[in-house]
């Protein structure tokens, strides 16, 4: 029987690969896609996600919805400058005339949920703001998801958008504290195991496109604008993949070699503490764990899985033709 997943994103240029990911898993039934505003706007996110399914040429493809538009209590930032202003790096995809379900995201996760308890993997791999909303509106969800996987936050060291937090949680800091505290059984990819683990230099980059499929060559061609970004900014040696990595600890646990519990708490101030991960792994603040975070992972096995999703030949007969694809 196959896996059921309900996979939440703001689908840029690393969400498109973890969707890849999940798409052409043989052991995987995506439930539904459920997009959020994030890295770029909702309705670019839409198009994004579709355009990705298509690629993958999954008969039925996966539903996709329409979720919330903005934060809860924050001015909406998006992360163009990180991945291009369509999210997939401005290399002239036709990122257009898609449409979604007529259900609202929220709705549908509730629905989904409810439908098969204990039977859905939540994978989150954006601001969580459908997730809490989500929870506000009906709290016995927590009860029923069998995991929920969240990409997001920094379980050990720095963070990708101020010294301290990471985008997901920065960029809306109330609905991840909603998440965190709601005792939904949490898994923690923060954005430290993406930077340690999960980073494609030249030479890796190389390596994908030596798998020769259209999916390979779109997967490091919308990396564009994020090698340039990771390079200068973060000072990495490429383009980093953390909602892929993510992704494979949601699809097989074992890629996670190490992990620990710990009570995790969101900062929600103003400053540059705005949307931090406070990691409690000593029980010093005498709260009982709400997450296990991963601290290792296996790379080798993690590449695996990537090269085998990519493998997948689409009826495309060569990586330039994608960007001309119709959407419609």
């Amino acid at each position: 029987m196959k896996r059921k997943f309900i996979i939440d994103t703001d689908t840029a240029s690393d969400d498109a690969v973890a969707l890849i990911m999940a798409a052409n898993h043989p052991k995987i039934q995506i439930e539904a896609i459920t997009v959020v505003a994030g890295n770029v706007s909702l309705k670019q996110g839409l198009q994004n996600a579709m355009y990705t399914l298509k690629l993958c040429e999954t008969t039925p493809p996966p539903p996709v919805y329409a979720g919330i538009s903005r934060p809860l209590l924050r001015k909406p930032k998006t992360a163009d400058h990180v991945h291009g202003k369509d999210g997939m790096s401005d290399i002239g995809l036709n990122l257009s005339g898609f449409v979604p379900e007529k259900e609202h995201a929220v709705q549908t996760i509730l629905e989904k949920i409810n439908q098969f308890q204990n039977e859905v993997t939540l994978v989150c791999l954006a601001p969580l703001t459908n997730i809490a909303v989500a929870l506000l509106l009906d709290k016995t969800i927590t009860n029923k998801v069998k995991e929920c996987i969240i990409m997001g936050g920094v379980g050990q060291g720095r963070g990708n958008v101020t010294p301290l937090s990471e985008y997901n949680f920065w960029s809306d800091p109330e609905a991840a504290k909603i998440v965190f505290e709601s005792g939904m059984p949490i898994k923690m990819v923060g954005w430290d195991i993406s930077r340690e683990y999960a980073v494609f230099d030249n030479d890796d980059a190389n390596a994908l496109r030596r798998i020769n499929t259209p999916l390979a060559n779109f997967a490091v061609d919308i990396q564009k604008v994020l090698i340039e970004y990771a390079q200068e900014a973060s000072k990495l040696k490429g383009f980093d993949l953390p909602d892929p990595i993510a992704m494979a600890i949601a699809l097989d646990e074992t890629v996670a070699i190490e992990t620990k519990e710990a009570f995790v708490s969101i900062l929600t101030n103003d400053d540059d503490s705005r949307g931090q991960s406070v990691m409690d792994y000593t029980g010093a603040s005498l709260n009982k764990p709400n997450a296990t975070v991963v601290q290792k992972v296996d790379r080798k096995k993690f590449l695996q899985m990537l090269y085998s999703a990519l493998s997948k030949r689409s009826t495309l007969p060569n990586s330039n033709e994608y960007s001309n694809h119709s959407a419609s």
